[in-house]
């Protein structure tokens, strides 16, 4: 069956065509919609505290031929036997069929909504779900979550999920997160989606809404965080009670999580701009347990590496960044994809300078950001790295009996074709070398007649694997010969 739907807030809807015995019904929506002024113009205590309640929200539908309450009702109402508040609000009798182009009005707080499930894109580390008050099980990709499921990761684990629109939603290591709500409503497609957050942080990038009564919201003990589009993060601090919320693209509404008991961010089709705080790209906030929403605050610009191009070949995976002006610490993330996705490690570190330990070979991406005093993490960079490990050993040595020096090195990936390069020089620079020999094939040299005196020296590794070139060199060692 196809419909014909719109969305009103506060109003009537067009009463369309009408026929015959309709006419009565249709004054009457007439009525109800476009009363005299004096019927609502109440200036008693009571009126009063009424106008503190959020006026009532409704969805237009417009009947097609053959239609009744009954099956509206049945179709798009949470409970069936709604079609006599239906009757009732559009003062409208229930017969058995009506015509087409009846415009109806339906609460839009009654309507029916149906579960949702988000599918696990990535996992890494320690990551387990539960339903309910159920005992946690490991959570692995490919696994569907829904409403009452609760996701935690431990250090080093994390969960990426992917919600029905393409949004995706990554929870961090050490983290809480409970599914509250994951439904579309039957009339209208929109989506109502809210997320709990218990500790630690989730990172939203938000497929931009497109209906009015679409909602995203993410939740913390402090603060709602609302948007209809846009990627954002939001951490809570257990221990200092604060919420951070971060904004990187689009805005994002935030709210007191209660108040007088109630959660007070601007229900589904209100603008966000009603919200308490409208933090904006390249903005953030932090709520403090117990005080006002926090004003937004400029996020510090994005850092840089020193070496981007490095290749990670070294025993560890280490980092070292530009120092970024007003920066008191950095976070350093290590994922498979560029987006981020499917994270893998994660550090905050105090110096510019960031070591993982060991990482399988592979190609991966870093991304780097500076934490200003606020605690509130900037821009990021993301770059691209390789993790190929390649071990250089070199050792030196006279031979017995002889004026002979022996140099020998030996490289843990054996890559065909590998050519080395012997530099030997009387300086630590080895600007000027007394010995530079390219294209080596062995492990070893010998250098015959050196006079005394104190030298130093390196060997290069050159591979060529994959259609890229790789390099290698090793430290540089020195020795005193005595004659």
């Amino acid at each position: 069956m196809t419909l014909s739907l719109s969305v009103a807030v506060r109003g009537c809807a067009s009463p369309g065509r009408r026929t015959g015995a309709w006419l009565a019904a249709a004054s009457l929506i007439a009525m109800a919609c476009f009363g005299p002024a004096a019927a609502h113009a109440q200036t008693s205590r009571g009126s009063k505290a009424r106008a503190k309640v959020p006026p009532p929200v409704y969805v237009s539908y417009v009947t097609h031929e053959g239609d009744t309450l009954y099956d509206i009702a049945g179709r798009y109402m949470r409970d069936p036997d709604d079609w006599a508040l239906l009757s009732r609000l559009n003062h409208v009798p229930a017969p058995r069929r009506m015509p087409a182009g009846i415009a109806l009005r339906l609460p839009a707080d009654r309507l029916k909504q149906d579960q949702e499930s988000a599918s696990v894109l990535a996992t890494s580390g320690p990551a387990e779900h539960a339903f309910g008050n159920h005992p946690f099980l490991p959570l692995t990709q490919g696994a569907t979550l829904g409403e009452g499921d609760r996701i935690r990761t431990g250090d080093n684990g994390f969960v990426t999920l992917e919600l029905p629109d393409g949004s995706h939603v990554t929870v961090s290591q050490n983290a809480t997160l409970d599914i509250d709500k994951l439904r579309r409503t039957a009339l209208t497609g929109s989506g109502d989606r809210v997320l709990q957050l218990r500790r630690g942080e989730v990172d939203s990038q938000v497929t931009h809404a497109t209906k009015k009564d679409d909602r995203f919201q993410i939740r913390s003990p402090s603060v709602v965080a609302g948007v209809r589009g846009t990627r954002f993060k939001v951490a809570y601090d257990g221990d200092e009670r604060t919420t951070a919320v971060e904004v990187l693209d689009g805005a994002v509404g935030v709210d007191p999580a209660e108040r007088g008991g109630q959660a007070s961010a601007p229900l589904p089709g209100v603008p966000l701009q009603a919200s308490a705080q409208l933090v904006k790209a390249r903005y953030g906030s932090v709520t403090r347990a117990d005080g006002p929403i926090g004003g937004p605050v400029e996020l510090l610009p994005a850092p840089a590496l020193t070496q981007p191009a490095k290749v990670q070949d070294g025993k560890t995976v280490a980092f070292d960044l530009v120092p970024a002006a007003h920066a008191v610490a950095y976070r350093v993330q290590i994922a498979r994809d560029a987006d981020q996705l499917d994270l893998i490690r994660d550090l905050r570190v105090k110096e510019p300078r960031a070591d993982f330990g060991e990482l399988a070979d592979g190609t991966y991406f870093v991304r780097i950001a500076a934490i200003d005093a606020n605690g509130l993490e900037g821009l990021p960079q993301v770059y691209a790295f390789d993790r190929r490990q390649l071990g250089l050993d070199a050792s030196a040595g006279p031979r017995a009996g002889s004026h002979d020096y022996e140099f020998r090195w030996f490289v843990s990936r054996d890559a065909a074709g590998t050519r080395f390069r012997f530099v030997l020089a009387a300086t630590a620079d080895l600007r000027h070398p007394l010995v530079d020999r390219t294209d080596l094939t062995g492990g070893q040299l010998v250098v015959s007649d050196l006079p005394a005196g104190v030298y130093y020296w390196t060997v290069v590794a050159e591979q060529f694997e994959n259609g890229r070139f790789y390099e290698k060199s090793s430290a540089v060692r020195s020795f005193t010969l005595a004659r």
